[in-house]
């Protein structure tokens, strides 16, 4: 490798959209009977994947292959799952399992040597229920819910690379992402930061289009200038608060 490649060039960012979450399914009488473990009501798949899908697919997202930058996904799943730390090293970055609960998963993305990133850590909520406004569990009748069909939960992110390494950039630049559609041919996904889009991701397999892209930049955008408004708040409490010790502190 040339000693170029290993230099970073400064002030570019190159980011990569993908998608993370999972798919749920309830299980009829018949396929619970064939399980070790009886109890379990739901199969589900939760995955990371890149966000544009590939037409006519009943998968959420996967268009690319995601294995040109990632070297690993781990998925640290409920401590009741034997071996419950799953290390997947090539694509599809995804665990299937049975169960009967919902549960938090960690979710650890390895890039590549090449990247000289540190390795980036989300969270998914397991979702096996409808989604409701409130976002509260709604555990329908066995027979509406296998007539629903899956329940869908995925959330859309931006994986970027600051000033990122001459080698990786070209690397990433070699295999630009399949854009996401600009208009909407299937259900949205529903997100409870968008309590609106409820009515939209009912009725099929979930899309995400370009305009949603859009949207979550923008919501985040709104998020992040709320936490500042909150900082500076807090902020000119303390200095008051400071000058007051100070008036006291004079008068004793």
């Amino acid at each position: 490798m040339a000693s170029g490649d290993r230099v970073r060039v400064r002030g570019v960012s190159i980011f990569r959209p993908i998608i993370y979450g999972n798919t749920a399914t309830v299980l009829t009488p018949k396929e619970r009977e064939s399980l070790s473990s009886p109890d379990h009501t739901h199969k589900w798949t939760v995955a990371v994947r890149s966000a544009a899908s590939v037409p006519d697919s009943e998968q959420v997202g996967g268009a690319d292959d995601l294995g040109y930058f990632i070297k690993r996904v781990t998925f640290k799943l409920h401590d009741t799952y034997s071996n419950p730390a799953r290390n997947i090293d090539k694509p599809p970055f995804e665990v299937s399992e049975t169960g009967w609960g919902e549960f938090e998963i960690q979710i650890r993305i390895t890039f590549i040597p090449e990247a000289g990133e540190k390795a980036m850590v989300m969270y998914h909520h397991l979702k096996l229920h409808p989604w409701t406004a409130s976002g509260e569990p709604e555990i329908p009748p066995l027979d509406a819910a296998i007539k629903a069909g899956p329940v869908h939960s995925w959330q859309y992110d931006e994986v970027v690379f600051n000033d990122p390494y001459q080698n990786f950039l070209n690397l990433l630049t070699s295999h630009p992402p399949t854009p996401l559609p600009k208009t909407k041919k299937k259900p949205v996904p529903f997100h409870l930061a968008n309590p609106g889009s409820l009515e939209a991701s009912k009725g099929g397999v979930p899309e995400f289009i370009s305009q949603m892209e859009k949207e979550e930049a923008d919501r985040l955008e709104e998020a992040r200038q709320a936490v500042i408004a909150e900082q500076d708040r807090w902020r000119a409490m303390l200095i008051e608060k400071e000058k007051e010790a100070q008036r006291l502190t004079k008068q004793i």
